[in-house]
């Protein structure tokens, strides 16, 4: 397991389809928004949590630690109990009762070594099952069903909290006209590794948050044109991936 990672986590990115009267169709994702104290004051995130000692069986037969070690910018499959703690999570929060054969690998981060409380979240995309959403009294305060868009453009002007894992997952949406095609296409590919370095301006501000692919993830002198970096200094947030 990465150094000083206390555990790990599971996030669902429940998908559902909309449309308008001339036809068009576009995707939504389930937003929740926390409470203003605690672990992501105030933030919209998806559903999901810690993944709990029970959320392991014996017979499990994944290795403890999934992420490769030879450099590598994709991590295997998410481990078993990643996947029971996102149904079971999502239910709790949600009462949308997902199958773990129904979710999708998306994506893995691993926080930068500056967090207080470093968890390695598995990232999952999964349709929405039907039925309403049922909120745990105190544990979120709202939802949302809002199109990846929608919810950029409200962080852009202040009005929606986002952190980076968020609004990446969300960029990566954009232009998404069906659930099933996004899913389908996460499902084709290898979950996406995003092991995070912050970046510091002059003044001991966060810059940026940089990943691998990135010309000075790890060497901050690099001046090479390589990016894979998402800006957060001031809104909007520009995120920059080219080789």
């Amino acid at each position: 397991m990465p150094q000083n990672i206390v555990g790990d986590a599971a996030t669902v990115v429940i998908l559902r389809d909309a449309s308008g009267p001339a036809g068009e169709t576009w995707v939504e994702v389930l937003l929740l928004e926390r409470p203003g104290r605690g672990s992501f004051a105030g933030a919209w995130a998806f559903p999901g949590g810690r993944v709990d000692p029970e959320d392991a069986l014996p017979e499990d037969a994944l290795p403890e630690d999934a992420l490769p070690d030879d450099g590598g910018t994709s991590p295997q499959p998410a481990p078993i109990a990643a996947r029971r703690a996102a149904v079971r999570e999502t239910f709790e929060e949600t009462g949308l009762e997902l199958q773990e054969e129904a979710i999708v690998d998306l994506s893995c981060w691993v926080p930068p070594q500056e967090a207080k409380k470093r968890l390695r979240t598995w990232f999952f995309l999964a349709a929405d099952p039907g039925g309403d959403v049922v909120l745990n009294v105190g544990e979120h305060m709202a939802f949302v069903w809002i199109a990846p868009a929608v919810a950029l453009a409200r962080h852009a002007a202040g009005e929606m909290t986002l952190f980076p894992p968020t609004w990446v997952t969300l960029h990566g949406l954009l232009g998404a006209e069906a659930s099933a095609l996004a899913i389908a296409d996460a499902a084709s590919r290898e979950p996406e590794l995003f092991e995070s370095l912050q970046l510091y301006a002059e003044d001991g501000r966060i810059e940026a948050v940089l990943w691998a692919g990135d010309a000075q993830y790890g060497n901050e002198a690099a001046q090479g044109p390589a990016r894979h970096r998402l800006r957060i200094g001031t809104l909007p947030w520009d995120y920059e991936r080219r080789d």
